[in-house]
C-alpha cells in the first residue's frame, strides 16, 4: 500500500522547497515531487559547458523574505548573505556607465554627479522616500492578503482577516509616513514608470536603468500604466543578496529539507491531481503511480495547476474561465556565455563588476518592447547581466568568466516559431548588445546557451514561459491569481497554491511558499 503523506508539494522550486521545509518543521510528513532531475526550479544551477556553471534563470536575490533565513536556519546550510551587489547602469550608446549601490547612497550620489549634479541630489531624496515607503509596503508583502470578501466588516483588528498586530503596524507606519507623503505614495502604482521617474530625475542613464528593472518579465514598456508599481515594490523589498545568487539559495533549501525530514523525489512528474467529492485525495504521476495525501500544495503556475492537472469540467465553468484569462505571456529569454577571460565593461575598465543593466532613454526601452506587440523579438534587447564567477570563482575555469543574461524582450509566441535560426538570431542580438558595453567580449566567447521563453516553458513547465508565472501587471498583483484563490487556499478542499503565481508574486522572495505554508497550518 502506498505511503500516505500529510502534504504533497508539486515542484521543487525555491517556493515549493520553502513550503515543504516550513510544513515539515510544523510536524507534517511532506513529499516533494519534481519532474526535472535537479531541484531548485528557476534557481537551479547548471553546467552548460565543461567547467562553466550557470547560476539559474533568476538573478536578483535581494528581495528574499525577511526572517526566512532565521526561521529555517539557512545560514547553517551554507547560505551567506551580503549587501546587494552594486549594479552598473551601462549605456550601449556610448559605453558610459554609473555604478549604483543602494546600500551606499553617498557613493552612488558621487557616481551620479558625473552625469548630473541635480540627479545626485535627487538620488539621496529618492532613497529617503523609498526608505520611508518601505515601512509601509514591505509588511504588506510579508502578510497573507486580506480577505476581500470580509472587507465590509473590517476594522482595525480585522482588516479583511489581517491580524491585530499586523493592522497596528500598518497604522503606525502610515502615521509615520505622513498625510502628504501617503497621498503621494497612493498615486504612484497606477502610473507608468516613465512619468514617475521623470518627476525625479533628468539624466537618461539613471531613468533608463531604473525603468529597466520595472519592466523585467512584463508585457509592457516604461510608458505602460502600472509599471511604476513594480519599481516601487522592488525598491521597497531590496535588502540583502545571497552570495552566489539564486543557486546558493536553492542549495541551502535542499540541504535544509533533508534535515527537516522532507522527502524529495526528482524525475517524478505529476500528471493529475486526484479528487473525490470536491476534495484532494492525492496525485497520479505520469508513470501511473498514485500517491495519496490529504493536502496538495502546487508550486506550479495557476493555469497549469487548474487547467492541466485537474480534469476539465471538474471545476465550475466560471472558475475555469477566471483561471483561463490569466495572462502569462512570457517576454524574457536567458542566455549563458562561457568566456575565456574576465568580462570587462567599457565604463569601468579593470574593475570586477558582478551586476549590470543596459540602459538608454525611456523611448529606447519602449522601442525594445514594441516588437513584442506584434510577436517579434527586439533587435536591441535589454540585458540584465550577472557574472556569478566574480563572487564564486569556482563556477568558471581559472581566469575565465560565466556571464548570465536575462534578455528582454522576446515573446513566447514568436511569429514563425522559435526555430533554430530564430534562436541563433536572438543569441547574436544579445552578444551584439553586450559588445556595445563590453567591447571585445564576442572574441572571448567559448560557448553560449540560448533559452527562449518556449525553452523555459518546456524545461520548467511554466505557462507561456513566464519567469514570474503570471505577468506582474497591476491587476494581477492586487488580486493574485484570482479573488477565490488569493489566500493560497482554493475552491478544491485540500488544494493550495504556493508558487510565484500567488501573492506577493515572482522573483526570488520565497514569500509565496512561506505564506502558503502558514495557510496550510492554519487550515487544520
Amino acid at each position: 500500500m502506498a505511503t500516505r503523506y500529510d502534504v504533497i508539494v508539486i515542484g521543487a522550486g525555491h517556493n515549493g522547497l520553502t513550503t515543504a521545509c516550513m510544513l515539515a518543521r510544523a510536524g507534517r510528513s511532506v513529499l516533494v515531487l519534481e519532474k526535472r532531475a535537479a531541484v531548485g526550479g528557476l534557481c537551479a544551477p547548471e553546467e552548460f559547458h565543461p567547467g562553466y556553471h550557470a547560476p539559474g534563470v533568476l538573478h536578483d536575490t535581494a528581495q528574499l523574505r525577511t526572517g526566512l533565513v532565521e526561521d529555517l536556519h539557512l545560514d547553517e546550510h551554507g547560505l551567506d548573505l551580503t549587501a546587494p551587489e552594486p549594479t552598473l547602469f551601462a549605456s550601449p550608446t556610448d559605453g558610459t556607465g554609473i555604478l549604483i549601490d543602494v546600500s551606499d547612497p553617498e557613493a552612488t550620489a558621487a557616481e551620479i554627479t558625473r552625469v548630473s549634479a541635480n540627479d545626485a541630489k535627487r538620488w539621496v531624496e529618492y532613497r529617503a522616500f523609498i526608505e520611508r515607503a518601505r515601512d509601509l509596503i514591505e509588511p504588506l508583502l510579508c502578510e497573507t492578503p486580506p480577505d476581500l470578501a470580509r472587507l465590509g466588516s473590517m476594522g482595525l483588528g480585522g482588516l479583511g482577516g489581517m491580524s491585530m498586530s499586523a493592522a497596528l503596524r500598518l497604522a503606525q507606519a502610515a502615521q509615520r509616513f505622513g498625510r502628504h507623503d501617503l497621498a503621494g505614495l497612493l498615486r504612484i502604482p497606477p502610473m507608468c514608470v516613465a512619468d514617475w521617474l521623470n518627476e525625479w530625475f533628468e539624466s537618461d542613464i539613471v531613468k533608463g536603468g531604473l525603468a529597466h528593472a520595472a519592466i523585467q518579465g512584463m508585457w509592457a514598456g516604461p510608458w505602460s500604466p502600472g509599471t511604476a508599481a513594480n519599481l516601487l515594490l522592488l525598491e521597497c523589498t531590496t535588502r540583502q543578496s545571497v552570495v552566489g545568487g539564486a543557486a546558493g539559495l536553492a542549495s541551502a533549501l535542499q540541504r535544509a529539507s533533508r534535515q527537516y525530514g522532507v522527502e524529495v523525489r526528482t524525475e517524478s512528474e505529476v500528471a493529475r491531481i486526484r479528487l473525490e467529492d470536491g476534495a484532494v485525495t492525492g496525485v497520479e504521476l505520469t508513470s501511473g503511480e498514485e500517491i495519496p495525501a490529504r493536502v496538495v500544495a502546487s508550486g506550479l503556475d495557476p493555469r497549469t495547476t487548474f487547467l492541466r492537472l485537474i480534469e476539465r469540467a471538474t471545476l465550475p465553468i466560471a472558475f475555469e474561465h477566471r483561471i483561463g484569462v490569466l495572462r502569462s505571456r512570457g517576454t524574457s529569454a536567458k542566455v549563458h556565455l562561457a568566456l575565456s577571460r574576465p568580462l570587462e565593461f567599457a565604463a569601468k575598465p579593470g574593475e570586477r563588476i558582478a551586476r549590470a543593466r543596459t540602459t538608454g532613454t525611456l523611448d529606447d526601452l519602449e522601442r525594445a518592447f514594441d516588437p513584442v506587440k506584434y510577436r517579434g523579438a527586439s533587435e536591441r534587447p535589454l540585458l540584465d547581466i550577472f557574472v556569478p564567477s566574480v563572487a564564486r570563482p569556482e563556477t568558471a575555469p581559472e581566469g575565465a568568466d560565466v556571464v548570465s543574461l536575462l534578455v528582454h524582450f522576446a515573446p513566447f509566441d514568436l511569429d514563425g516559431g522559435w526555430t533554430s535560426a530564430a534562436r541563433e538570431r536572438l543569441g547574436d542580438a544579445v552578444v551584439a548588445e553586450l559588445e556595445r558595453v563590453a567591447p571585445g567580449v564576442s572574441k572571448a566567447i567559448v560557448a553560449r546557451q540560448v533559452l527562449t521563453p518556449a525553452d523555459l516553458a518546456e524545461r520548467f513547465g511554466i505557462e507561456g514561459g513566464h519567469i514570474h508565472h503570471l505577468e506582474p501587471a497591476l491587476d494581477q498583483l492586487v488580486i493574485r491569481p484570482t479573488l477565490d484563490t488569493m489566500r493560497y487556499a482554493t475552491p478544491v478542499r485540500g488544494l493550495f497554491l504556493c508558487g510565484a503565481g500567488s501573492h506577493p508574486g515572482g522573483g526570488v522572495t520565497c514569500a509565496p511558499g512561506a505564506l502558503a505554508a502558514d495557510a496550510i497550518v492554519a487550515a487544520r
